[in-house]
């Protein structure tokens, strides 16, 4: 008997092992453009010229018979690359500031209109409610094409075109935070409610001191989502304003591309390092978060 156990317990680490083994190297598979792009960004002009001469030449593809070589170990390491991003493109730290100013704006007014909106919902019954949140989800299940012509349309006859407030406003009435924090809010007791106001609490009492705290994993998870869509827009900058100096940084990495090749992996590095810090740093809230009711103690 302690001979076939052994033998299963063998067979079970086996099996193990070859998963492990497997999703490992699924994982580096997908991670592997990533780090080409971060070792690239410590590669000099030359080298890089010499790797990549369909890119560095002004000719296009189909007419350039030359083939790239993708290389995991620079011949020297240097940091050419980010000393010219940072010191001699203006533009890349124009737009970055851009992008962070953009972004704080556009997290911190959805944060607050989600949940107080949520709140409403969920929380304080009105008629109507449930009609009206249907609303919130078919809004929010509508592709981004569709609703995009009506925002162009609605910052038009605002007069706020070609300025920040073109990408702030329509992104912080976006529906999904609303969804997803009522979502959260549904898993908090009904007890702990009666019971504040049982003691007297109002409304803002119940939000402020028992609502909010209980909802700490799920603001992180609606901030990290709603930054990382956000930090890499593209179409809303490019259709709503004119002028490049207002863009954000996402709209910058196509220029780079092709004007200034050679800078192109610095500035994808530097430009993916905020989105991995706001993941890395509340890693452990959006695992939490995700599962609904994780963050509510009864």
């Amino acid at each position: 008997m302690p001979l076939i156990l052994k033998k299963v317990l063998t067979i079970k680490y086996k099996k193990k092992v070859i998963t492990y083994i497997l999703l490992a190297s699924i994982s580096l598979l997908f991670i592997s453009p990533i780090l080409a792009i971060i070792i690239n960004s410590f590669m000099g002009v030359e080298e890089i010229t010499h790797h990549y001469p369909v890119f560095a030449s002004s000719q296009s593809i189909q007419d350039n018979n030359q083939f790239m070589t993708m290389k995991l170990i620079p011949d020297m390491f240097t940091l050419e690359q980010y000393k010219n991003v940072l010191l001699r493109q203006f533009l890349f730290l124009k737009m970055f500031w851009n992008s962070v100013g953009i972004i704080a704006a556009i997290i911190a007014g959805q944060v607050i209109i989600a949940l107080t909106a949520a709140y409403a919902f969920s929380k304080i019954y009105f008629k109507g409610s449930n009609k009206i949140f249907y609303i919130y989800i078919i809004a929010m299940m509508m592709p981004f094409q569709v609703t995009l012509v009506p925002n162009y349309l609605m910052v038009d006859r605002l007069g706020i075109m070609n300025t920040y407030r073109a990408l702030i406003l329509p992104a912080i009435f976006a529906p999904f935070g609303v969804f997803l924090m009522k979502q959260f809010m549904n898993y908090i007791p009904k007890e702990c409610i009666e019971a504040a106001q049982i003691d007297g609490a109002g409304y803002f009492e119940i939000f402020f001191y028992i609502v909010l705290p209980m909802l700490k994993p799920a603001i992180a998870s609606l901030i990290i989502l709603q930054f990382i869509d956000y930090w890499n827009m593209v179409e809303q900058p490019l259709l709503f304003i004119d002028d490049a100096l207002k863009r954000p940084l996402s709209t910058y990495l196509s220029i780079i591309g092709k004007n200034d090749f050679h800078y192109a992996f610095a500035a994808s590095t530097i430009y993916m390092l905020p989105a991995l810090f706001i993941f890395f740093y509340w890693e452990c809230y959006l695992v939490e978060g995700i599962q609904l009711n994780s963050g509510i103690k009864q």
